[in-house]
C-alpha cells in the first residue's frame, strides 16, 4: 500500500488515497499498527481521501487508536495539501467531513486556511469553558503551563464524570498578550499530549473571546509544534466564518505491506 505522511505544526498523519475504496477500514488493529511510532509508520491519526459526488473529496479520519473520530482541523488542512499534490484541486477546495461541509484555500508558503464549523453553544463555568468545534473541547486557563503533566491531568478530565464515556479533548491555556495564547492539548483517541490540535486551537480562541480575555477576532495560538491563527465573526447566532490557518507540510511517502 502506498502512503504519504503530512504534518501540521507537529500534528502528523498517514494519508491514503482511497478513491478506489481498497483500504480495509474495518480493521482497527491495522489502523492502530500503521499509526504506531515503533512498529508502523507513526502518526497521530490516519486519513482516507475518498470520492464524494457533491464536493472535491471526502475526509475520513481515524485516531491512532484505530477508531473513527470527529473532525480534525490540522488533519483537514493537511488533506487539502495532499489533494493538491494528487491533482484533485488547485488553490481551493470544498470537502465533506464527519461534521459537515468545509471550504479551504491554499495560501502562499504552504499555508492552508480551513473554514471550521460555526459555533453556537458555549458552556462557561468558573474553572473551564466547553464547546464543540467539530470535536468536543474542554478549555482551562493555567498559570504555569510549562510544568503541567499534560497526560495525567488531561486524562483525569477526559475520563471524568463530566464527559462520560465519550470523553473530551482537554486544552491548557496561558495568555501571552492581548491576542496571543499558548496552548497544550491532551487528545482523546491519542490519549496523550499532541504537538498541536487544530480544533483545540479553534476552541481556545473562541473560548478566550467568550470569557473576555481578548476582544480580537484574529487570534494567534502558539502550540508545541509551531503557530496557528484562528479568526471568526461574532454574530447574534454565535461564532461564524471560523477559519483555522497554518502550515501543512509533506514529510515523506512510501509503501508498506498490509
Amino acid at each position: 500500500m502506498k502512503f504519504h505522511k503530512y504534518q501540521g505544526t507537529g500534528n502528523d498523519f498517514v494519508m491514503i488515497d482511497n478513491r478506489e475504496l481498497f483500504f480495509p477500514n474495518e480493521s482497527l488493529q491495522l489502523i492502530e499498527k500503521l499509526c504506531d511510532r515503533r512498529f508502523g509508520i507513526g502518526a497521530d491519526g490516519l486519513i482516507l481521501l475518498e470520492n464524494d459526488s457533491e464536493t472535491d473529496f471526502r475526509m475520513v479520519y481515524y485516531n491512532s487508536d484505530g477508531n473513527q473520530s470527529s473532525m480534525c482541523g490540522n488533519g483537514g488542512r493537511c488533506l487539502v495539501a495532499f489533494a493538491k499534490s494528487l491533482g484533485i484541486i488547485n488553490e481551493s477546495a470544498t470537502f465533506i467531513a464527519t461534521d459537515g461541509l468545509h471550504h479551504a484555500t491554499i495560501l502562499d508558503n504552504g499555508i492552508v486556511s480551513l473554514q471550521m464549523k460555526d459555533v453556537q453553544e458555549i458552556k462557561i463555568e468558573e474553572e473551564y469553558v466547553f464547546l464543540n468545534t467539530g470535536s468536543p473541547h474542554h478549555v482551562t486557563l493555567e498559570d504555569d503551563i510549562e510544568n503541567i503533566d499534560i497526560k495525567t491531568k488531561g486524562a483525569t478530565i477526559r475520563y471524568s464524570d463530566l464527559y462520560g464515556k465519550a470523553g473530551s479533548n482537554v486544552n491548557f491555556v496561558s495568555q501571552l498578550s492581548q491576542n496571543n495564547f499558548r496552548l497544550r492539548t491532551y487528545e482523546r483517541g491519542v490519549e496523550d499530549e499532541t504537538l498541536s490540535c487544530g480544533t483545540g486551537a479553534t476552541a481556545t480562541a473562541i473560548a478566550m473571546y467568550a470569557i473576555g480575555k481578548t476582544n480580537s477576532n484574529a487570534i494567534a495560538i502558539d502550540v508545541e509544534g509551531g503557530k496557528l491563527k484562528v479568526s471568526f465573526d461574532k454574530t447574534d447566532k454565535g461564532f461564524e466564518n471560523v477559519f483555522l490557518e497554518g502550515p501543512a507540510t509533506f514529510v515523506f511517502e512510501g509503501e508498506i505491506e498490509i
